[in-house]
């Protein structure tokens, strides 16, 4: 066992100190009437004191001092690396402890079941074009080496054993794997180990993948996945598999996103498990957690009517009246609304929505700005889900007047900003900055162009056909040149793909290719638009029909030409 290193001096914290035996508890810079210099070491006669008389070299307990690998005894390893080489550092993560096969030593073992000091004597004596001969490894003792001068720089040795591993690997016989939709439910749950996690997964047998491992298979020979990306999956179902508490039943996304924290992979492990069907998404959803914190503390009636609406209008209603799911964000900005006149109507003493009456309604409505637009629609969506299901008497808010949203002024963008953007350096940038600064795109527009949206230099979005811009052409060129490049077995078919999304087919974020610029998709549309403006006079229907707006959308630009010219317009 090595020695300990001595205790550190207790005036500065930092040197240790300059005497064990006899004990002595400062160092020589701190020792009173000092500072002292210290003395050369007895052993090398080196200056880098450490301890005991000894330096930094020669003290058994110095961070520098040289001794044997634990793994494979090469010499020349120190204790600041946990005395082990290079190589046995990865080994002591990859393989399991055992007794090797060959010398009956104790140490990591191979999928050959070989320890690191045989594998290394069989690769010493390996003829060219074959494997290295285990079996004669001990025939004329074991050679001794240096440390860290077999290290595999190309890591051929390392993968070849992770395949020996995988074939020679002693599986217990063959378990038929069955996949059921029931699972036990727990009496209390302990959180795991993190060390007994990853040691269950490097030793043991998965039955997940051996389930998943042709599905895993296909689909990363069709989608191009690199042999990290296929480990990290594998690796992923392993900790899956470790982590089960029903075995055979399927697995939770929940249960995914936890591998994290074990060093799992999520999101292309999500594809496998998917594809498998062996998936149970049971994530909730941001408005959902949103809802929930907004509800709580509410009366009981008021909850479960509010919940009503909340279903209705994120899943949709099959039965009359039928209804349409809404986004997402639709029901955050209606519940970010009405969320305080909830709690104020609750706070009255109101336990049910149908006591609300009309002056009610119209006194909770804030008096200006977004939120009462918010409030104002989310009332009314409220009240006519729960008149249209019969449970509230009448509507409150018939009859009352609309609130109106405050009608903004746009204003243009500095045209330095966009010419910078549009000969930026980075291809995808341009391509996306010309899409939107010559045929104003949106951001989910230009994200969703797929390339056979793309022919004979026109776009097709839709019913509507564009004639792309010859500077849209040369930029395209150029950033379909690139993607050839750097992805050219990618099946994803978007136009715009990057590093995540290649080996998937799953589009990029809308604002991907702007976010090391100072200009937004938004903003640049709104700018093209007020271009349009000026250079047709006001024509409000060819505004229409060229960017896909309404008519109310088209007028709020209008403004911006009647503040330009007062005196034409007062003329009309």
């Amino acid at each position: 066992m090595s020695t300990p290193p001595p205790g550190k001096c207790t005036v500065c914290q930092v040197n240790r100190v300059a005497w064990t035996k006899p004990r002595m508890d400062f160092c020589y810079s701190c020792l009173p009437g000092g500072p002292f210099i210290p003395p050369p070491c007895r052993a090398c006669g080196g200056v880098d004191y450490f301890s005991q008389g000894l330096c930094t070299r020669c003290h058994p307990g110095a961070p520098l001092h040289v001794g044997s690998c634990q793994g494979c005894l090469a010499w020349g390893v120190y204790r600041s690396t946990s005395w082990q080489c290079w190589s046995c550092r990865w080994w002591f993560t990859h393989y399991p402890v055992d007794t090797c096969e060959f010398c009956g030593r104790k140490s990591r073992i191979n999928g050959q079941g070989a320890c690191r000091l045989c594998w290394e004597n069989a690769r010493l004596h390996q003829q060219p074009g074959r494997a290295p001969n285990l079996e004669t490894v001990r025939q004329h003792g074991q050679q001794l080496f240096f440390a860290n001068l077999q290290y595999d720089k190309t890591g051929a040795a390392r993968r070849r054993a992770a395949r020996a591993r995988e074939l020679h690997q002693k599986r217990p016989p063959a378990i038929p794997e069955t996949i059921t939709g029931t699972r036990q439910l727990l009496l209390f749950r302990m959180p795991p180990g993190h060390g007994a996690i990853k040691n269950r997964a490097l030793t043991g047998d998965s039955r997940l993948l051996r389930y998943c491992e042709p599905v895993l298979r296909e689909h990363a020979e069709r989608h191009a996945w690199t042999r990290r990306q296929t480990n990290s999956v594998v690796h992923t179902l392993k900790l899956l598999d470790a982590l089960q508490d029903w075995p055979g039943a399927k697995i939770l996304v929940s249960d995914v996103t936890a591998s994290i924290r074990y060093g799992g992979t999520q999101t292309s492990t999500l594809e496998i498990l998917a594809a498998a069907d062996l998936l149970v998404d049971d994530r909730t959803t941001a408005v959902e957690r949103y809802f929930a914190k907004k509800t709580t503390g509410l009366p009981q009636e008021m909850t479960g009517q509010l919940q009503l609406w909340f279903d209705v209008m994120l899943k949709g209603s099959a039965t009359a009246p039928r209804r349409r799911p809404r986004h997402e964000q639709t029901i955050h900005l209606h519940i970010q609304g009405m969320a305080p006149i909830w709690r104020r109507w609750a706070d009255q003493g109101h336990t049910s929505l149908a006591e609300i009456s009309r002056q009610d309604f119209v006194e909770a409505l804030p008096a200006e700005g977004a939120n009462r637009l918010f409030a104002d629609q989310g009332l009314r969506s409220v009240f006519a889900v729960l008149k249209s299901r019969k449970k509230v008497f009448t509507n409150p808010t018939r009859g009352v007047p609309i609130a109106r949203s405050n009608t903004t002024i746009p204003t243009p963008l500095d045209t330095t900003k966009i010419r910078d953007a549009l000969n930026s350096s980075d291809v995808t940038v341009a391509l996306a900055v010309a899409l939107v600064a010559f045929h104003g795109l949106t951001g989910s527009q230009l994200a969703a162009i797929q390339l056979t949206d793309i022919s004979d230099g026109k776009l097709t979005l839709g019913e509507k056909t564009i004639p792309l811009a010859g500077p849209v052409l040369t930029r395209l060129t150029a950033y379909l040149d690139h993607r050839a490049r750097s992805w050219p077995s990618t099946l994803n078919p978007h136009l715009i793909v990057n590093r995540k999304t290649a080996p998937r087919t799953t589009p990029t974020s809308r604002l991907y290719a702007w976010r090391t610029l100072d200009v937004k998709p938004q903003a640049l549309r709104e700018d093209r638009i007020l271009q349009e403006i000026f250079a047709t006079g006001g024509d409000v229907r060819r505004i229409c029909d060229f960017f896909g707006i309404g008519i109310d959308a088209a007028m709020r630009y209008t403004l911006v030409l009647a503040q330009a010219d007062p005196e034409g317009d007062s003329e009309q």
